[in-house]
């Protein structure tokens, strides 16, 4: 059996490696916890999914210290306290590149409540921290950071944002990701894009939105969306080449209408969006100002610009 084909069978617990667990490095196979862990259970933790890219200096994780900071943000809304500064957190991510041995990489990281109580008012719960890092290509294929991705309006609708509290990445909110993504892929599609309560497009299961018109890129204001890091610098680049950037709330019917729309994330990176609901988009391919800020992305995260170097945080 070839590499490849190893790497195809291998599942997410059986792996050779390490993981960064509470404080100490240990192997891949015995990164366990218990069944009665309340995260599992209730879905009370928070998490971070971030890349490292082969740059020319070295292999660099893009943006480390800003999931940092909103990991810390995601645990305050759910008032809960890592017990571990972002320094000592930072190095970690780094050490989990390394260790590794990964030229690139998909680092998630995820702060959860341990076995140490059972119900809803557990008040004796201790914040267990895990890093991990493996190989992972694009996250909606190849081929589809090119041709773009055919995708469908969710029936299901985006947390309302006094309902789970939207500004938290944490794991219970990603149910409704789950339901939507699922009902895409099994009507045919590759991804969904959800609409929140009022009827506006919000986010796809993972992702930011963005449009094209006339010349102008418009994303979704970000209520009941998350704050993307991607999204962020995806508005500074194109502010940068001198493009126009709005928030603004979308219609489902504006973006049938768009010359272009691409999603944003730091799995998804950016990936043209050719159709919603078999309505083909512009030319139906990734357009012109998708291709420019996806190269420029590209260029950003691989350290190809002598720009925005503090960008990266160099795995050592």
């Amino acid at each position: 059996m070839n590499e490849q084909a190893k790497k195809i069978m291998m599942t997410m617990d059986d792996r050779d490696g390490w993981i960064w667990l509470d404080g100490e490095w240990v192997e891949w196979r015995e990164a366990k916890v218990h069944v009665l862990t309340h995260t599992l259970h209730y879905g009370a933790g928070v998490f971070e999914g971030l890349r490292a890219y082969h740059a020319e200096q070295g292999t660099a994780i893009f943006k480390l210290q800003a999931h940092t900071d909103r990991l810390f943000r995601s645990a305050h809304i759910l008032n809960m306290t890592i017990p571990y500064g972002k320094d000592e957190l930072n190095e970690a991510h780094c050490q989990a590149v390394a260790k590794n041995n990964l030229d690139s990489a998909y680092i998630r990281s995820m702060c959860f409540y341990g076995s140490e109580g059972m119900g809803l008012r557990a008040d004796n719960l201790k914040v267990h921290v895990m890093i991990g890092a493996w190989e992972w290509g694009a996250y909606l294929g190849d081929e589809n950071m090119e041709k773009g991705i055919r995708i469908r309006t969710s029936s299901y609708t985006r947390n309302h944002v006094n309902s789970t509290m939207c500004k938290a990445k944490a794991n219970g909110n990603y149910i409704n990701s789950i339901m939507a993504l699922q009902e895409a892929l099994n009507t045919g599609y590759d991804e969904a894009l959800l609409l929140d309560h009022e009827g506006f497009a919000a986010e796809g299961s993972g992702e930011n939105l963005f449009i094209v018109r006339d010349g102008i890129l418009y994303t979704p204001e970000c209520t009941s969306a998350l704050e993307g890091i991607t999204r962020d610098t995806i508005m500074a680049i194109a502010a940068e080449q001198g493009l126009t950037v709005k928030e603004k709330r979308i219609s489902r019917d504006e973006v049938y209408v768009a010359d272009e729309a691409f999603f944003t994330g730091s799995a998804a990176e950016v990936t043209p969006i050719r159709e919603l609901d078999d309505r083909m988009i512009g030319s139906g391919t990734r357009g012109p100002i998708t291709k420019q800020l996806q190269s420029l992305y590209f260029d950003y995260v691989h350290g190809r610009r002598a720009d925005h170097q503090d960008w990266l945080s160099y795995v050592s």
